[in-house]
């Protein structure tokens, strides 16, 4: 069973059980004295900061560029990052970032009438998306259930008993000296209403139905007296859009009907929109608690289904994040209980985000790659002004981190000057296109914002005295080259990853010119400045470098990857058309890890996706265990250090296990690439790969068994090391017309056939 269930309350925020729906979300904690929801809505962000701007920079940018071209790179970060880094982070007259926070809207309490407990447990079904906890007291038995409702949109927690009870229900919010609030309470509602100074308005409210017994108002909460059951509805709005709070509010209550039939309608509608991809491996249940799981995985024990139900874990926090919602998961999903969140629980753009969308594509959740897109084109109209004001550049440039404003002015100081972030969004619009192969969005919304990248590139690039266009400033995120002087030297001259992302943003915008027929001399002039793109270098000891030269590193253990992009999530290194640069890319990452590396949760995440791309399964597998082991709490929530609830590690973990079974760079189709020693049987079905294919197969023994591969557009299937290895027929049983090239088997496929891939007898 798809389950985390535990015999204990949750002892903190992270160790509880999340609910969600993309628009709201709750934390619940199952305390038996106290139950608590931590609510949550995805636009409640403070607001104060809406309309912030750039200060116009562009002007010392030739400045700053003759420093770093000339090596003087200690002055050239001073400057840069006084020209171009914004007010936040580490600058000098330690100034606030203008990122608005993300914040609690509140909690609803209750606090039953009655003495110890016993016989508890808590859990949560990932299929139906519902929490219980139950447990005996004073020989009655309580249970509690909770769902994010996926069809009224509401957080509903039902209470129940054997016996009519009774007890105290009150919404509370932590003390904050920038809120105002006020609050209502009626015969059968709470509500809770918050002005934050100088930015939005919020609503909560709760509206009681009990069956049986009596409500009534006690003071600022409600007294609920020998209930048998009760069905609390909690709606939450924002003044963020046309609606008030309280519109918002009576658009979340839900139809007048029975829990049972509420509930069941919620797992309907949360199966529905679960997508068709199932991963099944046969590994023993062990039969402990999650938390109990998780302390021997700790203490070196093997659990073979821990990393799936890992998996499974990550695919239901991305569904709760993102159903529907707006906005992209931020740095905590959806479920933050603090009026400081750690880095505002922003929008970053170096990594974080990037990585809670990666397993979208393939789970077939295009919802949530929906909010990421939305993301994207909400800030177009600013990051144009912003590449004007800071760069005096064409196109758009977005920031390394920001909120759901849509605003792009460099918040980080020490990190802020880096122009690769609208590069590396904009990864995810190509994908949705090559899983798709849907031209009619490539038209409309993916190459609309290509080309705005390749704008900023075209006017961003400088040649050299050698005729190289160099990118300068540069960065390599959010790593430094010397840590000398007031601050950290970070910028420089085409750090590794700004190439690759160069390279990908224009290869991107060419190709979907190409595919559009459009825009030839833009086609010329993209073709041209890729052939002048500096090369990727390659150190002493053969790894690929992180600069454009061998520097000495200060951390060589460094969290980020960022050099290694272009091997994953890129598709730029490959074992095939760039042997050399594979290699390399596999040394700088086994040095980094030697060195200590992957010391976070989502850093050690993208160490088990690498290796995974690397084909290697026994170091996926072994990041992937670490990952569960180091970096999650009692409720496999991702941590980064020193104890901070950070989503992205269980988004991340997820695509790793995705990698190790299928990948499909380039639309080739790479069957069981990393499957992992621990995982010798299992079956996956409805998984999508690029290339435009739905696909379903099965290993035994560690070895494919066969594929079902259904195309949802023409073109060519390519199954990478299947030459002379398998037969292809289609639904008919009749053989289909192969080719082979080196280790790839080729086949003509037509949208809306399916075609099986079969071991062939006389080679297996």
């Amino acid at each position: 069973m798809n389950r985390l269930w535990y015999t204990t309350p949750a002892a903190e925020y992270m160790a509880g059980l999340p609910v969600g729906n993309g628009r709201l979300a709750a934390m619940v904690l199952g305390d038996p004295a106290c139950e608590r929801l931590a609510l949550n809505h995805e636009w409640l962000w403070r607001g104060c900061q809406r309309w912030r701007e750039c200060t116009p920079a562009a002007h010392l940018l030739p400045g700053v560029r003759q420093l770093l071209l000339s090596g003087d790179l200690a002055e050239g970060t001073r400057q840069g990052d006084l020209a171009f880094g914004g007010p936040g982070g580490g600058h000098p007259e330690h100034a606030e970032n203008r990122v608005d926070p993300y914040l609690p809207a509140g909690d609803l309490c209750f606090r039953p009438d009655h003495g110890p407990v016993t016989d508890y447990r808590r859990e949560l079904d990932l299929d139906r998306a519902v929490v219980t906890i139950s447990y005996s007291a004073d020989g009655n038995r309580f249970r509690r259930e909770v769902i994010a409702d996926c069809c009224s949109g509401a957080i509903l927690l039902h209470l129940s008993a054997t016996q009519p009870f009774s007890g105290r229900l009150t919404l509370e919010r932590k003390a904050d000296p920038e809120c105002f609030l006020t609050r209502q309470v009626a015969d059968s509602a709470l509500a809770l209403d918050g002005q934050f100074h100088g930015g939005i308005a919020f609503r909560v409210e709760a509206n009681v139905r009990p069956g049986r017994g009596t409500v009534r108002v006690d003071g600022d909460g409600l007294r609920l007296e020998q209930v048998r059951e009760v069905l609390i509805a909690i709606a939450i709005g924002t003044s963020v859009g046309t609606r008030s709070p309280a519109e918002e509010c009576r658009d979340q209550r839900p139809d007048a009907v029975s829990w049972k039939a509420l509930k069941k309608d919620h797992a309907c509608a949360w199966r529905e929109e679960r997508g068709r991809a199932e991963v099944k491996v046969r590994v023993k249940d062990p039969g402990l608690p999650t938390d109990a799981r998780i302390r021997q995985a700790r203490a070196g024990q093997a659990d073979a289904g821990l990393p799936l139900l890992y998996f499974e874990y990550g695919r239901y926090l991305l569904q709760a994040s993102t159903l529907r919602g707006d906005l992209p998961p931020n740095l905590q999903g959806r479920w933050n209980e603090d009026l400081n969140p750690p880095w505002q629980s922003d929008l970053h753009h170096d990594i974080n985000l990037q990585m809670n969308l990666w397993p979208a594509e393939a789970l077939g959740l295009e919802y949530a790659a929906e909010t990421l897109f939305r993301h994207i084109e909400r800030q177009v109209p600013h990051g144009r002004k912003a590449a004007h004001d800071l760069y005096c550049c064409q196109g758009v440039w977005f920031p390394i981190q920001t909120d759901p404003w849509g605003r792009c002015t460099p918040e980080s100081f020490g990190w802020a000057v880096w122009i690769g972030a609208a590069a590396w969004l904009t990864q995810h619009v190509w994908w949705h296109y090559e899983f798709t192969l849907d031209v009619e969005f490539l038209r409309d919304r993916a190459y609309p914002i290509l080309r705005e990248v390749a704008a900023f590139y075209e006017s961003y690039l400088v040649a050299d005295a050698d005729g190289v266009l160099q990118i300068v400033p540069s960065q390599s995120p959010e790593n430094r080259i010397e840590g000398g002087g007031p601050y950290p030297v970070t910028l420089c001259v085409s750090a590794a990853m700004d190439v690759q992302l160069a390279q990908d943003a224009l290869s991107r915008a060419l190709r979907s010119a190409e595919i559009l027929g459009v825009d030839a001399p833009c086609q010329a002039r993209w073709r041209a400045l890729l052939a002048k793109l500096p090369p990727h270098q390659v150190g002493s000891a053969g790894q690929l470098l992180e600069w454009n030269r061998e520097y000495q590193e200060v951390e060589p253990q460094h969290r980020h990857l960022s050099h290694l992009y272009g091997l994953f999530p890129g598709d730029l290194f490959d074992p095939d058309r760039t042997p050399g640069l594979w290699q390399a890319a596999r040394v700088a990452l086994d040095r980094r890890l030697a060195a200590g590396g992957g010391h976070t949760g989502w850093s050690r995440s993208w160490v088990a996706c690498l290796y995974a791309r690397l084909g290697d399964s026994a170091k996926a597998w072994e990041h992937l265990v670490h990952l569960i082991g180091d970096f999650a709490t009692d409720s496999l929530l991702d941590l980064h250090p020193p104890r901070i609830f950070q989503i992205d590690g269980n988004f991340g973990g997820t695509a790793a296990v995705l990698e190790m079974l299928l990948q499909s760079y380039h639309g080739e189709l790479h069957f069981l690439p990393a499957l992992p020693a621990a995982w010798p049987q299992g079956q996956v079905s409805g998984l999508r790969a690029r290339g435009g294919f739905v696909v379903d197969f099965s290993w035994r023994k560690g070895r494919l068994e066969g594929a079902l591969i259904t195309a949802t557009a023409n073109g060519l299937c390519t199954v990478l090391h299947g030459a002379g290895r398998y037969l292809v027929t289609d639904e008919e049983g009749r053989p289909v017309r192969t080719t082979t090239v080196g280790h790839r088997l080729r086949f003509r496929a037509k949208a809306g056939r399916s075609y099986l891939l079969a071991a062939d007898s006389l080679t297996a």
